[in-house]
């Protein structure tokens, strides 16, 4: 039935894919990510979709479905490998299903602050990668599309991975995050963000990991669930993908508007998230949110076997990580 269901959905996503001349060129694009109405993710893909047509004199549509309401996770990805006039905003593990460096990329507990993820996207090795993943039919238009540090969200105070013993998790799909939450001592519970609150608030689950914004933004912690443990475990980022054959249909002038202002808007959310952190931390306070340090050291020594175990993820790649990093830390340094 699901790939019925998805046959039908890219039948009618493929539909007007022709190539034409630059005058008369149009494309309808459907974007999907699972964010919130009320979030900076879901506010940023409204922008840079009107700034897109606004640009291409509407050659260039992208219609914008929050919170799951069409293809999400490894079907919204799916769709564009199926060649679907079709943007997936997800993640980078989920395109690590393909290139699995990308899994490595966002493994757990390996950045230390926003600009080092960034700079890190720029480098010659992810870029290599990146061609890679153009091979299996995806183009990246993004990487950066930061919403914050992950942290655990729960009823107690977490300092340690044997404080998590029990106690079940909410994660996303991610085989990723499955194996990071179960490997920091939890039970990883995968479920669709939708059915997340109803699942806290009937003790299905103990409690969901996410960052400051999407606690604020979707009021978790009106679930009860108001201790912050900063584990920092992921930066939560999400790629914004492709088809390379829908891509390779786009006149050239309107691929690099497209190009400049998914980019655009990617810089511009990492330096709003930057300012209003401290806002937001200051307003998760107000509604009796409590935040506790973590023994770091710890669950860094629990999460650091995933880099060997994940599929198709090597130890190789998490020290190709780490140099990177340590380059662009000595370089921050010396600034």
């Amino acid at each position: 039935m699901r790939l019925l269901f998805l046959g039908g959905i890219v039948a009618i996503l493929l539909a007007g894919c022709q190539p034409k001349q630059d005058s008369d060129f149009e494309i309808k694009l459907r974007l999907s990510h699972v964010f919130a109405p009320e979030e900076e993710l879901t506010h940023f893909m409204d922008l840079v979709a009107y700034r897109i047509e606004q640009k291409t004199n509407g050659a260039v549509k992208i219609l914008t479905y929050p919170q799951g309401q069409i293809a999400a996770y490894k079907d919204s990805v799916e769709m564009v490998v199926r060649g679907a006039n079709f943007i997936s905003v997800e993640d980078p593990s989920y395109i690590g299903d393909y290139v699995p460096e990308f899994t490595a990329l966002v493994g757990p507990m390996l950045y230390q602050n926003f600009d080092e993820f960034v700079y890190l996207t720029k480098s010659e090795m992810v870029q290599d990668w990146i061609k890679k993943l153009e091979g299996k039919g995806i183009k990246v238009l993004s990487l950066n599309y930061i919403f914050g540090f992950r942290n655990l969200i729960t009823d107690r105070v977490i300092q340690t991975p044997d404080d998590l013993k029990g106690v079940k998790l909410r994660t996303p799909g991610s085989k990723l995050f499955i194996e990071t939450i179960n490997a920091m001592g939890a039970t990883a519970t995968p479920l669709p963000w939708g059915e997340t609150f109803s699942a806290v608030q009937q003790g299905v689950v103990d409690g969901l990991e996410g960052s400051e914004f999407t606690n604020l933004g979707t009021k978790a912690y009106e679930t009860g669930k108001k201790h912050v443990a900063l584990t920092n475990h992921f930066l939560g980022t999400c790629g914004v993908y492709i088809s390379t054959q829908v891509w390779d249909r786009i006149p050239l002038k309107y691929q690099l508007v497209i190009e400049q202002e998914f980019e655009r808007g990617a810089q511009e959310m990492v330096s709003l998230l930057k300012s209003k952190h401290q806002e937001v931390v200051t307003e998760l306070r107000s509604h009796g949110v409590l935040f506790n340090e973590i023994d770091r050291a710890a669950f860094e020594l629990k999460t650091r076997p995933l880099y060997s175990t994940l599929p198709g993820v090597t130890v190789q790649m998490y020290e190709q990580i780490q140099n990177e990093l340590k380059m662009i830390r000595e370089m921050e340094s010396i600034r």
